[in-house]
């Protein structure tokens, strides 16, 4: 898997792939904060493919993903990691991209879509799947043991589940070196995202149970790693895009204002802050043979 994935085009939102209106979308893509109906939706697939799409193909990589291979993608967003999957497993193979809202996916480049809920849907085709894969998808679903069930009931036996989570307890600083008024201002902002995020059900220390809960799931073989990215114009974009997605939360909280706001984006913009993000865990297993993985 070594071919470099295209990032969608920031701000140039497609329309709905299936036609429907956002009004008919299932109740948890209503509740995510960063959900994929506003521009900067697009903004943040592309700095997020910039910093985590090579952990993703790497991890993939030594997984074995093969030409003919049939992989799932969860929770896919953007058009990132579908792309390079599909060009991993070529015209044999075949990559079904999924999300609640997959308006960001473009049918035809190589990968199926469909509109899917891992935490309420069966999952599609089960026991077909070489290789599973979902990035910073769970840490946000309500039930996350059932969607780790469903995705590990797609898989074939033998074939591979990977999950990515960032752990932003572990990490809870957006600037490491908090050294003056504008460093504490982002650590307070970021504070304050987190809380958000927390209101609306993120499990801000899931990342670090990403082990325990695959072999919970009942796959074998689990190992994980984390990144840690500190600095970059990839980390200062995908914060300004951030920010400006939850800037009407974070004022309707009471968690900001707009002088602190606009202070904020102004110092991200003038690049002196060395943001940083959570360490991404990545954790990965394969379903057995001999215990076949079954939906709770």
């Amino acid at each position: 898997m070594t071919s470099s994935p295209r990032p969608p085009h920031a701000g140039s939102r497609p329309h709905p792939t299936d036609g429907t209106a956002r009004g008919g979308e299932p109740a948890s893509a209503q509740r995510y904060l960063l959900d994929n109906a506003r521009a900067e939706a697009g903004e943040r697939f592309v700095w997020l493919a910039e910093l985590f799409d090579g952990v993703t193909r790497g991890h993939v990589d030594r997984l074995g993903l093969r030409a003919g291979a049939r992989c799932w993608e969860v929770g896919a967003g953007g058009p990132g990691v579908p792309e390079a999957l599909a060009a991993a497993v070529g015209p044999t193979g075949y990559v079904l991209a999924t999300d609640i809202d997959p308006s960001w996916l473009k049918a035809g480049d190589g990968y199926e879509v469909r509109r899917h809920d891992v935490a309420a849907d069966p999952p599609p085709e089960p026991g077909t799947f070489d290789l599973v894969h979902a990035r910073l998808v769970l840490v946000h679903v309500p039930d996350r043991a059932r969607a780790l069930a469903t995705m590990a009931a797609a898989l074939r036996p033998g074939g591979w589940l990977l999950v990515e989570d960032a752990d932003t307890a572990l990490q809870p600083l957006a600037c490491l070196d908090d050294r003056g008024p504008a460093q504490q201002r982002a650590n307070r902002l970021r504070d304050a995202v987190r809380e958000l995020l927390a209101r609306r059900g993120a499990d801000l220390r899931y990342g670090r149970t990403l082990p325990r809960a695959l072999r919970e799931a009942g796959l074998v073989d689990v190992a994980a790693a984390g990144f840690f990215p500190v600095g970059g114009t990839a980390c200062d974009r995908l914060e300004a895009a951030t920010i400006r997605h939850v800037r009407g939360e974070l004022l309707a909280a009471g968690l900001a204002d707009e002088t602190e706001i606009d202070a904020h984006l102004a110092a991200v913009d003038a690049g002196t802050l060395d943001l940083t993000l959570a360490p991404l865990i990545s954790a990965w297993g394969r379903r057995p043979a001999e215990h076949p993985a079954t939906v709770g």
